[in-house]
């Protein structure tokens, strides 16, 4: 009896020191395997302003008559949002930019943005409940930012410059815009490409 419980204890150990080595194991691939296949990030349109440079200056009339300037010295770093009532992709994300600016109020002002019939706006705003963002319509300011898909998004720091920015599809792609602020480089793909 004795010598049967020793040799369940011996085969217990050499399985929980087997079970180690495979979670050891298993963990490393994990961590190659979110090598291979890192996140993607915003998608980098090569028109427009380019990170770094000055953003357009505006001053537009937002949908609920507020004066908005866009671009130039402000308070806070500022995220345009460009977006289409017709748009799922931007509706989709809509949850996530309110979030975002719940969760980044101290240092972020988003802005929508979007161009085309005041009538179908105002109603998307209304149904949509979006009014804690100021909602500007300007063709002008989309041409600006030569914003050719939507959702795109663009970063703009306190001293208006071009931060980030890019075609956000969802929530991690949006805030690669701001992990790319964070370290300092123009998206979230150059730092993985300079890394390798």
């Amino acid at each position: 009896m004795e010598q049967a419980l020793i040799a369940a204890v011996v085969v217990l150990s050499l399985l929980v020191f087997g079970l180690v080595v495979a979670v050891f194991a298993l963990s490393r691939q994990v961590g190659i395997i979110y090598e291979r296949i890192a996140p993607m990030g915003a998608l980098i349109m090569d028109a427009g302003p380019a990170v770094g440079d000055a953003a357009p200056g505006f001053t537009l009339a937002s949908l609920d008559g507020r004066d908005i300037t866009v671009g130039g010295v402000a308070a806070k770093a500022s995220l345009l949002f460009f977006l289409s009532p017709t748009c799922p992709v931007c509706k989709k994300l809509l949850p996530v930019l309110k979030s975002t600016a719940r969760s980044e109020q101290d240092w972020l002002t988003i802005v929508l943005a979007s161009d085309g019939e005041r009538a179908a706006h105002e109603k998307f705003y209304r149904q949509s409940k979006l009014d804690v963002f100021p909602y500007l319509l300007s063709t002008e300011l989309g041409m600006a930012f030569k914003v050719s898909r939507l959702p795109y998004a663009v970063l703009l720091d306190e001293a208006g410059r071009v931060r980030a920015k890019g075609l956000v599809n969802s929530r991690e792609q949006l805030e690669s815009l701001f992990t790319a602020r964070e370290l300092g480089v123009s998206s979230v793909q150059d730092y993985l490409q300079s890394a390798s």
